[in-house]
């Protein structure tokens, strides 16, 4: 399987006539925030793949589309008129902010031989530094994260894991994340990682500027990836040869 991943920045290599032949062999797209809802549909009319995102702290004009804010002035009608109270599939792409979602047209095979749905979580949002939109102190989104253990135990029930992929836009605390106020990440990830092993997480947030920066983690078994711009991975074999690569 594999996936394209894309965040905080449009690619000009993304956003192009041949897009569709050049990513032709693209499974799944993960969009990790900070992008404009038009980059967003264009990847999705282009590629016409199964396409996952959640919003950062910036290009925050849908964010009340998809949840009630203070700063919301978007209304629903019940009646001949636009509903803003289901957006998850608005621009062919799906919402995977604060939820779990079990993809089925993507098969994980497991050590039995037996095929099962890709299981991803997303997050959305940064650290909170100036109160802003989508953005959360640790505590609060500890307690975003608290009220997903009951689909992630029932993933371990059924698929004997929690987790495939977790998306989010911003950083776990100390890993590819920066010492400001906007961009440290959050210690929960951490917590979150070291609980439910994701096989993946990838993240926006963190701007790459130097081509020697830092853009592959592993840590406690989770590989985690910096999507900034555009990366592309194979699921079955990139997490492997990291980790090896790593040791």
């Amino acid at each position: 399987m594999k996936i394209l991943c894309v965040s905080d920045q449009i690619d000009p290599i993304v956003y192009s006539a041949n897009a569709k032949e050049r990513f032709s062999d693209i499974d799944l797209i993960l969009c990790a925030g900070d992008l404009p809802m038009d980059y967003v549909d264009f990847i999705v009319s282009t590629l016409n793949k199964p396409t996952y995102f959640v919003f950062g702290n910036h290009d925050l004009k849908e964010f009340g589309f998809y949840h009630k804010t203070r700063n919301s002035t978007l209304r629903s009608y019940s009646s001949g008129g636009f509903r803003s109270d289901d957006m998850s599939h608005s621009h062919g792409a799906t919402y995977l902010g604060f939820k779990t979602i079990n993809e089925k047209s993507l098969s994980i095979v497991g050590k039995d031989g037996k095929k099962t749905p890709l299981l991803m979580l997303g997050i959305s949002g940064s650290i909170r530094y100036n109160n802003g939109e989508d953005q959360y102190t640790d505590f609060e989104m500890f307690i975003k994260l608290l009220k997903l253990i009951p689909n992630l135990l029932f993933n371990k029930i059924r698929y004997g894991r929690y987790l495939d992929i977790f998306l989010t836009h911003a950083t776990p605390r100390k890993i590819h994340d920066l010492e400001d106020p906007c961009h440290k990440g959050f210690p929960c990830f951490n917590w979150f990682i070291e609980h439910f092993h994701p096989k993946y997480m990838i993240h926006g947030h963190i701007h790459l500027y130097n081509p020697q920066a830092t853009r592959v983690t592993v840590h406690n078994g989770t590989t985690i990836i910096n999507a900034y711009s555009k990366y592309i991975f194979d699921f079955e074999n990139f997490a492997d040869s990291a980790a090896r690569s790593l040791t």
